[in-house]
């Protein structure tokens, strides 16, 4: 798009505002009587000052003083028709239009025929970059019939639109992160360094002296990152994309435990805007200690609905094979399945939100013999928030429990395995600028289960710093 299009259609935009609000304001029929004394009530005092003063500044050319007055209002005062599109025009013009969007939407809730509010919604859509839904609302303003200066201004967004063409539209993105920290657990181990077995063809008990891998052991380590994914729109519905990933992990003493984990991934996005389908394939590839451990192949699918402007519902399925490289590790070779759905709900500041998700799924033992414990059935439950303290420091926490249990008799222990995983994660993301991130996190981890083998603990502290392009 040419800068002075750009131009042209931004101002075009303010104009178009001003003209139609009072158009409409000089056709819109008077309120009715109690209407009218809920008004009246609220531009009394001084949340009419407020109002007026914000108003003021807008006109003045300070939306981003308007918003910073009436942010702290939004709790109480969301709802009000004049609040909501006054909090929306000042968010807009200050540079936040996703905030707009969420006021916006409660005007339109309100009073639907708000034609100065359906404008500024499409104009927000437009500077977020989420053209299908500018283009829906600009469509919608055409067809109330507004006056010719609106429409020539409209036109001009949607010859904007039509201008980038989808079937051209490609996104990339990418990052890279350095990482430091320190692993209670490398290697996922009991601190036991003994346990009980039974050993077959022989009565009483025994004692097991474990292999010191098999031991709880704590080190320093570092890692390095990198992804990158295109995305490439086929229309204004369909896309295709195609993404990859490398995790590397070194330890500063126990090497044996190094780890490098390769994936990529591909498939198509189907998205209506209040829909939002994605499925594909996944392989990736794990190695340990400088040798190859397992590779894995599947496929995954994800759909998400938008309930309300602040509900979003998520559910997901997934396929897996895994597949182990040595021969003395194929017998545990098994295939995953797992489905869960979940919720994030937005709160009305917009500053804090909070997820909820369940899911549930079957390991089948594949190979013939198979695992020592044989097929696992698990299910789990996971929540967490997010929460913005300011524009460029936002805490996170998640926690979640998985239980599993596996369909065979393990001799050895003379049990059939069952096990609770029970994980923290706290941290928080510092943006000193747009592209660079710095994370603090605390990851804590408890497993325990009816063999002793199989209890641990696990609390991982690290510092990550990231950079997106």
């Amino acid at each position: 798009m040419h800068v002075t299009k750009l131009v042209l259609v931004v101002l075009g935009g303010l104009l178009l505002t001003i003209n139609w609000a009072q158009a409409q304001e000089a056709d819109e029929p008077s309120s009715p009587p109690a209407q009218k004394h809920s008004s009246a009530g609220k531009q009394g005092g001084l949340y009419a000052k407020q109002l007026a003063d914000a108003e003021t500044l807008i006109k003045n050319g300070k939306p981003a003083e308007a918003f910073v007055l009436l942010e702290p209002l939004d709790f109480e005062h969301a709802g009000d028709e004049r609040f909501d599109y006054l909090l929306g025009v000042a968010a807009l013009d200050s540079g936040k239009s996703d905030k707009a969007t969420l006021a916006f939407e409660r005007v339109l809730a309100v009073n639907p025929k708000n034609a100065a509010a359906r404008i500024e919604i499409a104009r927000a859509y437009y500077q977020l970059g989420d053209l299908l839904r500018a283009k829906t609302e600009f469509e919608v303003t055409l067809r109330q019939n507004p006056p010719e200066a609106a429409r020539v201004t409209i036109q001009k967004y949607l010859d904007a639109i039509a201008a980038q063409d989808p079937a051209k539209t490609t996104h990339i993105s990418a990052y890279l992160e350095a990482r430091i920290g320190h692993d209670s657990n490398v290697n996922n181990a009991t601190d036991k360094s003994q346990t009980i077995i039974s050993v077959p063809g022989y009565s009483g008990i025994h004692i097991a002296i474990l292999d010191p891998s098999n031991i709880k052991t704590a080190d320093g380590y570092y890692g390095v990152a990198a992804g990158s994914e295109v995305v490439h729109q086929l229309n204004t519905l369909w896309s295709i994309y195609a993404g990859v990933g490398l995790h590397q992990l070194g330890y500063l003493s126990q090497t044996n435990f190094n780890a490098l984990d390769m994936n990529v991934r591909t498939g198509v996005i189907y998205d209506t805007g209040s829909n939002r389908f994605r499925t594909g394939l996944m392989a990736g590839e794990y190695t340990l200690g400088n040798a190859r451990n397992r590779g894995t192949m599947g496929l995954n699918a994800e759909w998400g609905h938008k309930l309300s402007p602040s509900n979003q519902l998520n559910v997901f399925a997934q396929y897996q094979q895994y597949r182990f490289a040595q021969a003395v590790m194929k017998s545990n070779n098994f295939d995953q399945q797992a489905l869960g759905a979940g919720l994030t709900h937005v709160l009305a500041d917009g500053k804090i939100s909070l997820s909820a998700s369940v899911y549930t799924g079957t390991e089948t033992d594949i190979e013939q013999g198979g695992r020592l414990d044989g097929a696992k059935r698990f299910n789990g439950l996971r929540v967490g928030t997010v929460a913005a303290y300011s524009d460029r420091t936002v805490f996170f926490a998640n926690a979640g429990v998985q239980l599993g249990d596996y369909s065979k008799f393990n001799t050895y222990f003379q049990n059939k395995r069952s096990e609770s995983i029970y994980d923290l994660n706290l941290g928080l993301n510092w943006n000193w600028s747009r592209q660079w991130t710095l994370r603090p996190q605390l990851a804590y981890t408890q497993s325990s289960s009816n063999i002793e083998l199989y209890n641990y603990t696990r609390t991982d502290v690290s510092l990550t710093l990231r950079r997106d392009f």
